[in-house]
């Protein structure tokens, strides 16, 4: 499948390719794709990503579905990686997931992972994660820096706080990629930000994932190449505001 599906490479340097039956328009795909900053693409230059109806988790090999059937909807996974040569392909599974919501979080999440596996976490976005954490801002932006960050401030010996510089580490990595996949998808799509939460853990508070999201933005400035009805800085701004000040009373 790899060698049947023409991977091309979009203005801002991601390369990606769509095969199968996947419903998802060219319109759609070019839109999702085009999100992501240009400032990324030379730490993913080995990436392709692959959208497919369906990638099968249980198979040695990297198997794809051309299009979709409950037995194989079963059997599929949301993403799965695979080695050909020098290309790190990431497969990525359309129809598993109900709306473009669904679909564009796993790419960005994705992209966002890759990334910091290239370049690591930005030393000025650890500081200011590490501030708010400190601070006891309250939840995360995802279970995995919830517990990571949980980890890293645990408690040993009555007052005295020892910290677990390995649960740290980690915590940054899961508190920027979560970010930066926040971040690209104010620009793609319209999103509750109560839809980021994935199981019992409370979200971080409204100001305090803005913040970080104006850092990102700071990082990763906005796309003059990519085309919409209102340009993306004012995308992104327009969302950082939203979710500083909706949903702070609920």
């Amino acid at each position: 499948m790899a060698t049947q599906a023409a991977v091309v490479q979009a203005p801002n340097g991601i390369h990606y390719a769509m095969w199968g039956e996947t419903r998802v328009s060219d319109a759609d795909l070019e839109r999702l794709v085009g999100a992501v900053p240009a400032t990324l693409s030379a730490a993913l230059d080995h990436r392709a990503y692959y959208f497919v109806p369906l990638a099968i988790a249980d198979t040695d090999e990297t198997m794809v579905a051309p299009g979709y059937t409950v037995d194989l909807g079963d059997r599929a996974i949301c993403h799965r990686n695979a080695a050909f040569g020098s290309t790190e392909a990431v497969f990525l599974s359309t129809r598993l997931v109900e709306d473009r919501f669904g679909l564009a979080f796993e790419f960005f999440i994705n992209v966002a992972h890759n990334f910091v596996e290239a370049a690591g976490v930005p030393e000025s976005f650890a500081a200011l994660a590490w501030l708010q954490a400190d601070a006891q801002v309250r939840g995360e932006t995802s279970q995995d820096a919830w517990e990571t960050r949980r980890r890293a401030q645990d408690s040993h010996g009555g007052n005295q706080r020892s910290i677990d510089e390995r649960a740290r580490s980690a915590y940054f990595e899961s508190a920027f990629s979560d970010a930066l996949a926040i971040y690209m998808l104010s620009l793609a799509v319209d999103f509750d930000y109560h839809d980021l939460r994935e199981r019992d853990y409370p979200l971080l508070a409204a100001p305090a994932l803005a913040e970080r999201l104006r850092h990102v933005a700071s990082l990763f400035p906005r796309i003059p190449a990519m085309s919409s009805r209102c340009s993306t800085g004012a995308r992104a701004r327009a969302a950082i505001t939203s979710i500083s000040t909706k949903d702070l009373t609920r």
